[in-house]
């Protein structure tokens, strides 16, 4: 994290609402910081090898990623979210930070992919169009939140709606990704302080190491097995192909997967901070801008030039996708894009915050505030 500022002068007034900032910066935990950041690198890295030729090698990578990270994106999302309730003012900011950015970047998005890259959409906002399929999980996973805290078995519930949504769940609003990803985001909900101190054991590390290795040997063989389509939990058993029990198994199958990845994952995070923690509050203003520069990449005929260059493309998107993730989450990067995913946010507290706290701190606190993806 950026060092605390030179104490000067001030008036008492200032003096309390810099403390006041501080005790909010040092409350997040860099363990969750840096573990968003690093996922949602990933989830950049994992988007920009679609532009890669299919080949063993990418295929392989690629089916390792996603039997694991957005499980593990949804599971620390889930945990983030023990809080929400059904109360007024978190229900209006869950429209200002989570609908009104879907909204504004669905709109957004699509005119870019209609305007740059010619391409023809359907069901704008009501189908959510990639990569917008988050936020509007996020936005009914945290209406669904106070639900799972009340109910029994609450994990055993999520994992038989998922189950059942490969039957019918469709389009809308993603619903199938909506549901089928649930199990993830309510053993979130369910996980204590002391579930994770068990991931910091050194016993635990070790045997993530394995975990990881033998999810990454697994995945080798997943188009041969199951197609990679299977991962994204989106589409319905029928257009699978394959009988519904067997969709059920191949399903519950892909959850164990996914939940042993992403515990194994968290478990391997490092626990300090470091300037790679300060980012992981931008989280939500990486995930939101990256899909314009993948676009246009696509767009602009890297896909051929990969092709051409197999190993080289690779090397390089994986690098440039990376350090894209980590620029935009730069303060003064997230600081200026964040007033186009957040607004309403930023227009509030320009109103209400007059006088602003020294710059080091300004700067975490505001993107601490409102650019968490979680």
């Amino acid at each position: 994290m950026p060092s605390a500022p030179v104490k000067t002068p001030m008036t008492t007034s200032a003096t309390s609402s810099v403390a006041s900032s501080v005790a909010t910066t040092k409350a997040r935990d860099p363990w969750f910081d840096n573990a968003k950041m690093a996922l949602v690198t990933l989830v950049v890295i994992g988007h920009a090898w679609t532009l890669l030729p299919p080949n063993t090698t990418d295929n392989w990578l690629y089916d390792f990623l996603y039997a694991w990270h957005v499980p593990a994106f949804v599971l620390i999302t889930g945990y983030l979210s023990k809080s929400f309730t059904w109360e007024p003012r978190r229900l209006r900011a869950l429209v200002t930070t989570v609908a009104v950015p879907y909204v504004l970047f669905e709109g957004a998005l699509a005119l870019f992919r209609l305007r740059v890259g010619h391409e023809h959409l359907n069901d704008l906002w009501a189908d959510p169009h990639w990569p917008m399929w988050y936020l509007s999980a996020l936005f009914f996973w945290r209406l669904m939140t106070p639900i799972f805290k009340r109910i029994p078995a609450p994990v055993v519930v999520a994992v038989a709606i998922s189950l059942v949504a490969g039957l019918r769940a469709g389009d809308t609003f993603d619903f199938a990704r909506v549901f089928g990803l649930l199990p993830f985001f309510v053993v979130g909900l369910s996980l204590h302080r002391g579930h994770l101190e068990l991931l910091r054991r050194p016993r635990a590390r070790a045997i993530a190491v394995g975990v990881l290795a033998t999810i990454f040997v697994l995945a080798r063989f997943t188009d041969t097995w199951i197609a990679t389509e299977w991962l994204y939990y989106r589409s319905t058993y029928g257009d699978l192909r394959t009988s519904d029990m067997q969709a059920a198994t191949i399903r519950m199958v892909l959850l164990l997967v996914g939940l042993a990845g992403a515990l194994a994952f968290l478990s391997l995070v490092p626990r300090r901070a470091s300037w790679f923690t300060a980012l992981g509050s931008a989280t939500l203003v990486v995930y939101l801008w990256h899909g314009f520069f993948v676009l246009g990449a696509g767009y602009s005929g890297f896909p051929e030039w990969a092709t051409a260059h197999p190993v080289l493309s690779l090397v390089v998107t994986t690098a440039v996708a990376a350090g894209l993730a980590i620029g935009l989450a730069s303060p003064p990067a997230a600081r200026m894009l964040n007033h186009a995913v957040d607004p309403i946010g930023s227009l509030t507290r320009r109103l209400v915050q007059p006088a602003p706290a020294p710059e080091p701190v300004r700067e975490l606190v505001s993107a601490g505030s409102s650019s968490d993806v979680s």
